[in-house]
């Protein structure tokens, strides 16, 4: 190999080894209680994010929960969803974290002393409720959790002139395990 090849190929691992090791959700579980569709999931972060975050640098994740019907031949079907959007913001020279949250309906502000109690209350989502069993017919279901970081949010315009610039920090993607509502299919 000649010495131009071997350095294009120590770059390119290093440039994927960084991020090989990126944010991570966790679960999701569904349940099923009182006729409604629950679930829960969390996200951990990866050490570029965290370090963001100790340096003052504001995020802003949203996680997207959607409930899907399974289909044999047919792509999955979506029937509901839910959309949560949560700013992360420290400072670190008064050492202090504000974090919000917005589920489309409600909007909550907290103030933590700390950064891993802000991750904790931030990046966990408990008891999400999806949908009513009473309203969907009897088949498999399963449910999607995306959660998705964003760089810097342009004008639209702005947007397409400058179309190389990444939009989005991360995207992931995690599918639960099929469920049965109602009678077996």
């Amino acid at each position: 190999m000649t010495r131009i090849t071997t350095v294009l190929l120590i770059g390119y691992f290093l440039l994927h080894a960084s991020t090989a090791l990126g944010a991570e959700i966790i679960g999701p579980d569904v349940q099923l209680i009182d006729g409604e569709v629950l679930a829960s999931t969390g996200l951990l972060l990866d050490e570029k994010s965290l370090l963001d975050l100790k340096n003052g640098i504001a995020k802003e994740l949203t996680f997207y929960i959607d409930l899907y019907r399974v289909w044999n031949l047919w792509p999955d079907e979506f029937i509901t969803g839910k959309k949560i959007i949560k700013t992360l913001k420290s400072d670190p020279v008064r050492k202090e974290c504000v974090a919000t949250s917005f589920d489309g309906t409600t909007s909550i502000r907290k103030r933590f002393t700390d950064l891993d109690s802000m991750l904790t209350w931030t990046l966990n989502l408990k008891g999400v409720q999806i949908a009513n069993t009473k309203e969907l017919e009897p088949s498999k279901y399963f449910v999607r959790i995306t959660a998705e970081s964003h760089l810097r949010s342009f004008p639209p315009v702005i947007g397409y002139l400058l179309f190389f610039i990444p939009e989005m920090e991360f995207k992931i993607t995690k599918d639960s395990a099929p469920f049965t509502i109602g009678g077996a299919r």
